[in-house]
């Protein structure tokens, strides 16, 4: 079941250029403000709790940084690496997971100085186990939401909430993370 999902995922993200280019022509999309756009810098911190099918439930630290690129007030994209862990998921054994997310997000832009947003990702993660926990690697996607605060015209503060899921053979490591970080934007 699980390579199922994963098939139809992975066939989803490679057919999703083809879908939208076929759209493409028939939109009249207005011009982008050339001010909204550019390169960003994140880094974010915060608390992970795991979901861990092979064994106890467990919740500690994450942390994270990416770069990114804004193509208008409402769509920005990024890639990130997250680390979260030393989880211990039964007596002797812990695990850690790190993920590599490519990000598509959503701002709804609105004047003031709170944006919210909703963002998906796909890319590739790495759950590292000791003391005979499961050690494995594979697809991993991850959905996100949150708001974020301008600070000043080039740093936001940003809170949000992220679910993370790495499929791996085996038990299923599924992430609630909760966390806090600054983007900066050049």
């Amino acid at each position: 079941m699980n390579k199922i999902i994963k098939t139809m995922l992975l066939a989803g993200v490679m057919l999703a250029p083809v879908a939208m280019s076929a759209k493409a022509a028939d939109l009249s999309v207005p011009a982008a403000d050339p001010a909204m756009m550019g390169l960003y810098l994140r880094a974010d911190a915060g608390w992970s709790f795991l979901n861990w099918s092979g064994g106890a439930d467990d919740d500690n630290f994450v942390a994270g940084g990416g770069i990114g690129y804004r193509f208008s007030e409402n769509v920005r994209a990024d890639v990130t690496a997250d680390w979260s862990g030393d989880y211990t998921v039964a007596p002797g054994a812990q695990i850690s997971t790190t993920a590599v997310l490519g990000n598509l997000y959503f701002d709804w832009a609105n004047g003031s100085m709170f944006t919210p947003y909703v963002g998906v990702g796909a890319g590739y993660g790495w759950v590292d186990g000791s003391g005979g926990a499961v050690d494995d690697n594979g697809f991993a996607v991850g959905a996100a939401a949150g708001v974020s605060v301008d600070l000043t015209n080039n740093l936001a503060l940003d809170a949000g909430y992220r679910f993370r899921d790495i499929m791996i053979s085996g038990p299923d490591s599924k992430e609630h993370q909760v966390t806090m970080g600054l983007r900066f934007s050049f």
